[in-house]
């Protein structure tokens, strides 16, 4: 069994480099990725409950305010080790835009539900297209982003004439939100709120007979989805675009699996799909052998 930890903290970091260096013998035993940028932190790691408790122990200490999410798996759920010194961790490449310093109200998942019931309130889904495409809230828009940055056009020329609306947000774990949040306050938007450890944490505090969401929730790992009991889900992943995939997506005659699904069967060359031809040969083949390919579509 291996111990799952998943945090973030916008925060200063006036030497990055440094701080990648102090974390990276802390890592050896650990896989995942971590995140360092000048505005803060972001990571989802795995290891031994030891090896992760002691890294926890380094940040902790370095960082009194952060906090983390713990889960368990049992295999390991990522393939490698990386520390990684970025621009953001959350890119937006809006630099008014400063989690740190002020932030949306943050509001509990219990209190979410009469926020949300408001017929004022705007409800807003920070996350791309085919996230939301799988579940969301009743009423909520979807900006229909294909990446976060996008979602900066999407205020501009929708939103712009709505400044004095009460605005909710949500997104998966919280984090997106604190960036989004941040920009909208800069720009003049001064009623946000947002949804306190995002949807997951609105799943695992609600009871199902209270519970306002509707479908399942995109997870950036090998389950693809979970239901609102935060169970595996029933989606699969296409290998080609990463695209959630629905019964029906599976069974239209664009779908080859790991290759191809209606999402992307005109946007990849032939090139791209011989390549995911191979890759999928690879990964049956491991299977077949009882092992577990690299190349499979697991973070």
């Amino acid at each position: 069994m291996f111990k799952v930890a998943a945090f973030y903290l916008f925060t200063p970091i006036d030497n990055p480099q440094g701080l990648k260096t102090q974390l990276q013998p802390l890592c050896e035993k650990l896989k995942g990725t971590i995140l360092v940028a000048p505005e803060g932190i972001n990571s989802t790691i795995s290891g031994t409950e030891e090896d992760i408790d002691t890294l926890l122990a380094f940040l902790k200490s370095q960082f009194p305010a952060i906090t983390w999410k713990i889960s368990c798996a049992e295999t390991m759920p990522f393939y490698r080790m990386k520390v990684r010194i970025k621009k953001e961790i959350v890119t937006l490449r809006r630099p008014e835009a400063k989690p740190s310093e002020k932030t949306g109200v943050h509001v509990d998942a219990k209190e979410w539900n009469r926020l949300i019931q408001d017929p004022d309130v705007i409800i807003l889904d920070v996350r791309n297209d085919y996230e939301v495409a799988v579940g969301t809230f009743k009423n909520a828009i979807d900006p229909k982003t294909k990446v976060f940055t996008e979602f900066v056009d999407y205020v501009e020329m929708h939103l712009a004439d709505k400044k004095d609306k009460p605005i909710a947000m949500m997104c998966t774990g919280g984090i997106r939100c604190e960036k989004a949040s941040a920009f909208m306050l800069a720009n003049g938007f001064p009623n946000v709120y947002q949804l306190n450890g995002g949807i997951l944490q609105y799943l695992e505090d609600v009871e199902p007979s209270e519970s306002l969401w509707e479908g399942e929730c995109f997870v950036f790992d090998g389950r693809t989805t979970v239901d609102p009991d935060l169970v595996q889900g029933h989606f699969e992943l296409c290998h080609g675009c990463r695209h959630p995939l629905t019964i029906a997506d599976k069974q239209s005659v664009d779908f080859e699996k790991g290759v191809s699904c209606p999402h992307c069967i005109h946007t990849t060359t032939n090139a791209q799909k011989h390549r995911f031809r191979d890759r999928q040969k690879q990964i049956d083949l491991a299977k077949a052998r009882g092992e577990q390919h690299i190349g499979a579509c697991r973070l």
